[in-house]
């Protein structure tokens, strides 16, 4: 009787802690609600200076003029929840030029060279951006496809204001397959490490010029390729849609030979900076030898096993197989000494020797920090891969995050500590972060809007 008295007890005591756990997730919920729907339309701009088109901006006073080519596709994505959530008829007829003008702004400043900035700024000199020589330095990483296809969805699979245009896009994929490729593996690498977006990723960070094949560049390039179907599908360039469809079969082929790494349970970037096999004779000890003929490399490419986050973007993209999604999951994401913490995942893995979480402004620190970002993309490959209860762990530890900030500061941050949640730096940034509301309505089971 007694041990039925004590179960009783135990079983209240922890639907009172549910109760109250539900209670506070539900309360930041409000609170983020609140103020991202008061504050979106901080981040429309008009067109000005170089940006011939409206057009999204990151907010806060970072960047409070600047078109980023990532930040305004992810941006775009928040505010089409935005929108579904609680905007009027006319708040989406009137969102569509600022949406539209970033895909436009850029392909304004794209020949067929294919060459498409990373930044437009508004005090930018149009003369000077493009640089000296555009096959040397990285350009728009792969996603105005994306951004483009995920518009044309929204209207109803409408492509018609791409057409004229899409000859850009094409020389823009061109330009990548042509110049940021390499050839043994099929993968893609930066050219160095200029505005990757995850900035001092240690996998591209600092390493030589066009070495670094890396899994988060990939991942992109290959939702980038499914977009360029979608899209040439819609204009009716059913040959074109047929090339680019083969083109993502192949880079998924690829991604899925070099980079998974059986031992680790995880995808990597990869080392492609390998000396070429030759039959250049060398003079050595006095005598000429063709070096290592015996038995040369049979590889092109070398793991990186380096513990970075964007490793969980070949579930995102739904490159890796089912089986290597439950691997990814168990053995890395839910393991608290690499990259699971109590506000999300960590950014790099915390054994990684390079792990820090100190503020850093040039470049962002990708070091281990809890970003929006890379708890939403994680949060979605999850999703697509039918790990629900661990999506819904990563969708509340982002509402907890977001709501304890907006109660203690009034505002949003870059970047946080992983454990404590505390904001580490750029009080006022908005972008990504309000992914946050697509999360919300995922766990609400109301309409979800999902990047293409």
């Amino acid at each position: 009787m007694k041990r039925k008295g004590l179960l009783l007890l135990l079983i209240l005591k922890c639907s009172v802690a549910l109760s109250q756990t539900a209670d506070s997730v539900r309360q930041n919920i409000n609170i983020i609600k609140k103020n991202i729907y008061a504050d979106y339309k901080g981040m429309f701009r008009e067109p000005g200076g170089a940006l011939n088109y409206a057009y999204i901006t990151p907010g806060s006073s970072a960047y409070a003029n600047d078109l980023w080519d990532w930040d305004s596709w992810l941006s775009n994505i928040a505010l089409r929840q935005i929108l579904s959530d609680k905007g009027s008829e006319s708040d989406k007829k009137d969102a569509v030029r600022f949406e539209q003008g970033c895909v436009l702004n850029y392909l304004s400043y794209t020949g067929f060279d294919g060459y498409m900035p990373i930044l437009i700024a508004k005090k930018s000199d149009p003369e000077k951006i493009k640089p000296q020589n555009i096959y040397t330095t990285n350009m728009h990483k792969p996603v105005l496809a994306q951004h483009a296809a995920f518009l044309t969805r929204m209207n109803n699979g409408n492509a018609e204001w791409l057409r004229e245009k899409f000859a850009l896009m094409q020389a823009f994929i061109n330009n990548y397959q042509s110049h940021h490729r390499n050839k043994p593996t099929g993968l893609y690498y930066w050219q160095d490490d200029l505005a990757i977006g995850v900035d001092n990723d240690p996998s591209t960070f600092f390493r030589p010029p066009g070495s670094s094949a890396s899994i988060f560049l990939n991942c992109l390039m290959y939702k980038e390729l499914k977009a360029m179907v979608y899209l040439a599908t819609q204009l009716n360039l059913k040959d074109i849609s047929t090339e680019y469809d083969k083109d993502a079969d192949e880079l998924k082929a690829a991604i899925q030979k070099n980079c998974w790494d059986e031992k680790d349970g995880f995808y990597y970037s990869v080392d492609i900076n390998l000396r070429p096999v030759t039959n250049q004779p060398s003079v050595i000890f006095g005598q000429t030898f063709i070096l290592h003929t015996g038995f040369p490399r049979s590889y092109d490419c070398l793991i990186q096993r380096i513990g970075v986050w964007s490793g969980f973007m070949a579930m995102w993209a739904g490159i890796a197989t089912p089986e290597q999604a439950k691997r990814m999951v168990s053995e890395n994401l839910e393991n608290p000494k690499t990259f699971g913490a109590g506000y999300g995942v960590r950014t790099l893995s915390k054994l990684e020797k390079m792990y820090s979480v100190r503020a850093s402004n040039n470049p962002s620190n990708w070091l281990g920090p809890i970003w929006g970002i890379s708890n939403y993309l994680t949060y979605r490959g999850l999703v697509k891969y039918g790990f629900d209860k661990q999506a819904k762990d990563m969708a509340v530890k982002t509402i907890m995050l977001f709501g304890k900030d907006y109660q203690k500061t009034g505002a949003l941050h870059e970047y946080y500590e992983p454990d404590t949640g505390e904001p580490i730096l750029n009080k006022g940034f908005q972008n990504w972060n309000y992914l946050v509301l697509n999360m919300i309505s995922w766990l609400d089971g109301t309409k979800v809007i999902e990047e293409f």
